[in-house]
């Protein structure tokens, strides 16, 4: 086991000491109550089970039959969630052949950050993680259930399942993915057409076109970004049946896997070999999570979602702990932006089974950690599930990847350390994903050109006024600011920029996602300008060096005058935009409590 990720995990175990302690506490005390409708009143039992037939009314009640709760973020609005609309009544009918019995205990909202990108709605975003985490609480605080069934994919879907659920520590869980849509016009193409949008080169008929190829179909987007980054944590967290990320929704083997999740989650209850999730999901689980985002250049999300995850479990960890184990652990993965592949090709290259068997016989990530797989061991995540019969069984992987350039061994990486890494300097703490970005724009020094919100780059853009090296500065996009949205708008132009030949670079405390691309973004800057970030302090002209070799991002400021420099504010005619319209009035307590990002953006303490 490499020194590196014992060093990491003992100093989380540490600092999480008191918290964790407290959490596993409520955990146990929980599983030592009766079952649900043994310690219900009569009519907490009638209500609860008044609309089921009533055979599963005398199984539960009288034969106390495992009663299996379904949180589903179905919607037809969403591709990677509209194959949800069929999974309860397979599951309904796999529990049946079982004894076992199941509701649909409730729906959380899911929203497309394709559909709201540069729009008032993506203000909503990052906080629909809690309101999701909510939702799940609700869903399962009715409190009749021995298991969960969790169905959800995308960006702040998977974690506010995962927040709501460890919520419920007491309950075996498992979460059931529906898969990525097939492959359509490349990620690489797609880009392209959007920088010739942005130059005005072709016009919206030809870019609908472009985007409707790329986006076609049922299941997750292709690209490597935050939804299918969840796929490949929760894979890496033994959350899943073994293979079951980036298996087609409409594969025959898909209906077989979702089987095969009520099947486990049934063999982890009491009588069993009993996970709840809230033990399951500890310490070395959560750095397993880390190492799996950093061996795969996956979505920079994650450092704001998996910290909150973490805390949800008791569990503490920040970004040093991210930037450390970057250092040591070996990207193996290269998946659009961080590559040309997409999902699909990930998948049959080796995909999360081949990456997680290198980590572990690298001594990159702990196989000795409880999961729901019927092996109960993490090693059973890297092999491959394939169908025979009504079966489902998994098969070894090839010793050698499917293709090099997608996937590599952990002796051969793409590069000796991960996606992601750590800033730090007199503009506060940030985080870049490097695997995405060539080496020779790793360091930008230029000056800076601030603004207050990505509409007045994109208008600057296109006045012409940006036909030189700059460091744009977009301020007021933290979580307090206005909920902290991907900025994903910006790439284009800034793409358009950089294939000029002019040395760009984005520092914001707002988000980039997965989908940064190649233009060097210091994103998630901490604290936020809302919150006295120094990051305020910054004017047009300044010269800013983001140097993501060393790992620093500074304003090159002589320290008296940065020291005699007032954090600008924002107007309150900014503040009402953004307090108010498509809902964000709803969304103000969220905006007054948040933490920063660094501390997840959790907005329950």
């Amino acid at each position: 086991m490499k020194q590196i990720l014992l060093d990491v995990t003992h100093r989380i175990q540490e600092r999480s000491a008191a918290t964790r302690g407290a959490y596993l506490r409520r955990v146990d005390a929980a599983i030592q109550r009766p079952r649900g409708s043994d310690r219900m009143g009569c009519a907490n039992v009638a209500h609860a089970f008044a609309a089921m037939p009533s055979n599963d009314k005398l199984r539960i009640v009288a034969e106390r039959a495992p009663h299996i709760g379904v949180v589903t973020a179905y919607n037809d609005m969403l591709s990677a969630h509209q194959p949800y609309e069929g999974f309860p009544a397979v599951i309904r009918d796999e529990a049946h052949r079982h004894g076992a019995t199941v509701q649909v205990a409730g729906g959380v909202p899911a929203m497309c950050d394709g559909v709201t990108q540069g729009l008032p709605g993506m203000e909503l975003s990052l906080f629909s993680r809690d309101n999701i985490a909510m939702g799940t609480a609700i869903a399962l605080t009715h409190d009749v259930f021995d298991a969960a069934l969790l169905l959800g994919v995308c960006d702040k879907i998977v974690p506010g399942l995962l927040i709501g659920a460890l919520h419920f520590g007491h309950l075996p869980c498992v979460f059931v993915p529906a898969g990525p849509m097939g492959t359509g016009l490349s990620n690489s193409d797609k880009a392209k057409v959007r920088e010739q949008f942005a130059q005005g080169l072709v016009g919206r008929e030809e870019l609908l076109a472009a985007e409707s190829a790329a986006y076609h179909g049922a299941g997750t987007c292709t690209f490597y970004g935050t939804a299918n980054s969840n796929q490949m944590l929760l894979e890496a967290m033994g959350l899943h049946v073994p293979g079951a990320a980036f298996v087609h929704p409409h594969a025959d083997l898909r209906e077989h896997l979702t089987r095969e999740a009520v099947r486990q989650v049934l063999s982890i209850l009491p009588k069993g070999r009993f996970t709840p999730i809230g033990k399951l999901v500890d310490e070395k689980v959560i750095v397993n999570a880390m190492v799996a985002l950093l061996a795969t250049g996956g979505s920079t999300n994650h450092l704001i979602h998996w910290v909150a995850v973490a805390r949800a479990a008791g569990i503490q960890i920040d970004w040093s702990d991210f930037s450390d184990l970057s250092n040591h652990v070996p990207l193996l993965a290269r998946v659009y932006p961080n590559g040309s592949a997409d999902v699909n090709q990930f998948q049959s290259a080796g995909g999360p089974g081949f990456v997680i068997r290198e980590l572990i016989d690298s001594g990159h990530m702990f196989g000795d950690v409880a999961t729901v797989s019927a092996g109960n061991t993490l090693r059973d995540y890297g092999r491959l599930p394939e169908r025979e019969g009504d079966r489902v069984v998994w098969k070894d992987l090839p010793a050698t990847s499917g293709d090099d350039s997608v996937v590599r061994p952990a002796a051969a990486p793409f590069s000796e350390t991960g996606g992601l890494k750590l800033l730090t300097g007199n503009l506060g703490r940030s985080v870049i994903k490097v695997s995405a970005v060539p080496a020779s724009n790793h360091i930008i020094e230029a000056p800076a050109r601030v603004f207050n919100a990505q509409e007045e780059l994109l208008a600057a853009f296109k006045a012409g006024e940006l036909e030189h090296d700059f460091v744009a500065v977009v301020r007021f996009q933290g979580p307090r600011a206005n909920g902290m949205p991907e900025l994903h708008k910006l790439t284009p132009p800034l793409g358009v920029l950089q294939g000029k030949g002019f040395k760009v670079a984005l520092v914001t405390d707002g988000r980039m996602s997965g989908a940064s691309g190649k233009v060097p973004a210091a994103i998630h800057v901490s604290p936020e300008v809302l919150a006295n970030g120094p990051l305020g302090k910054v004017r047009t002209g300044d010269i800013i060096r983001l140097d993501a070799v060393a790992g620093t991002l500074n304003a090159l400021v002589d320290d008296t005058t940065w020291a005699a420099r007032e954090v600008e504010s924002i107007t309150d005619d900014a503040v009402e935009v953004n307090a108010h319209g498509l809902g964000r009035e709803l969304f103000g307590g969220m905006r007054r409590n948040v933490r920063t990002a660094e501390e997840g953006a959790v907005t329950w303490l």
